[in-house]
C-alpha cells in the first residue's frame, strides 16, 4: 500500500476553513502524503492526521492574523504552518524562509503548483538573511525551537509592533515563563497564551503571542539592522 493511500478524507470542516481553496487543500495533503514523505519532510506516521495535526491546526492561525500584512514563516520546514495560512488568507504577502535545500525546492513547487502568487520562498537561516528580507509585520513559526531560541531568531526579523505568533503545545506557558527575560531584551512588551481553532480542531490550536515595540530584537540587532541598512545603500550605489 503506497503512502499517498493512507491520506484520510479530508474531514467537513476542511471544506469551511478552505472554502474556495478546498481543492489546492487536498492537494497539498497528497504532496505531503507523497513527496512529502518520500523526501523525508514528515514521517509517514504523519499521514493519517494530516488534516487534524497539521493542516487544520495551522489554517486556525489565520483567526489571530491582521488583515493585509506581511508575514515570515520561519523554518518552514514543509510549509506548516505557510502555506495552510496563505491557502485562507489571500490578502497576506508571505515569505517562507527555510535554510534546507531540499525542503526550499519542495516549497517551490507546492507554490507553483497551487499557483500562489502571493507566496515567495527564500532559502537562508533567519539570522543570516536580516538586511535582505524587508522587515515584516508578523512571524510566524511552527515546530521550530523552544521560543527562547525562536524569539531570538525571529523577533529580529519583525517591524516596529510588530509580533511573533508561535504555534505551540501543552509546554506554552510553560515556555513563555522561562523565555521571559530573553524576550524582554529582545524588545518584547507584551506576551499572550490564545487558543484558535473552535468547532474545526480538538484540542484547540495553542498559540504564544509575543509583541513588540519600536526596536524589535532589542539594542544589539537595532546596530545589526543599521549595518545591513549600510551595507545595502553602498551596494545600490555601485
Amino acid at each position: 500500500m503506497t503512502e499517498a493511500a493512507e491520506l484520510p478524507p479530508a474531514p467537513e470542516q476542511a471544506r469551511d476553513v478552505f472554502g474556495d481553496r478546498f481543492a489546492d487543500a487536498v492537494r497539498y495533503a497528497e504532496l505531503l502524503a507523497e513527496a512529502g514523505v518520500q523526501r523525508g519532510l514528515i514521517g509517514p506516521r504523519e499521514v493519517p492526521r494530516l488534516w487534524e495535526r497539521h493542516l487544520l491546526n495551522c489554517a486556525v492561525l489565520s483567526e489571530v492574523v491582521p488583515e493585509g500584512v506581511t508575514v515570515c514563516d520561519v523554518g518552514s520546514g514543509a510549509g506548516l504552518p505557510g502555506i495552510p495560512l496563505a491557502l485562507v488568507r489571500e490578502d497576506l504577502k508571505i515569505t517562507l524562509l527555510e535554510p534546507l535545500l531540499r525542503r526550499t525546492n519542495f516549497l517551490s513547487e507546492v507554490v507553483e503548483l497551487l499557483g500562489l502568487d502571493h507566496v515567495t520562498v527564500v532559502r537562508g537561516r533567519a539570522e543570516e538573511v536580516m538586511g535582505t528580507v524587508t522587515p515584516v509585520h508578523v512571524v510566524t513559526a511552527r515546530a521550530v525551537a523552544p521560543l527562547d531560541r525562536l524569539a531570538t531568531w525571529g523577533i529580529p526579523l519583525l517591524r516596529p509592533y510588530g509580533e511573533m505568533l508561535a504555534l505551540k503545545g501543552d509546554t506554552a506557558e510553560e515556555e513563555l515563563k522561562s523565555a521571559a527575560t530573553a524576550l524582554t531584551k529582545l524588545g518584547a512588551v507584551e506576551t499572550s497564551i490564545l487558543h484558535v481553532g473552535e468547532g474545526v480542531v480538538d484540542p484547540l490550536s495553542t498559540v504564544v503571542r509575543v509583541e513588540v515595540g519600536e526596536s524589535p530584537g532589542g539594542v544589539r540587532f537595532a546596530a545589526k539592522r543599521a549595518k545591513a541598512a549600510r551595507t545595502g545603500r553602498a551596494r545600490r550605489r555601485r
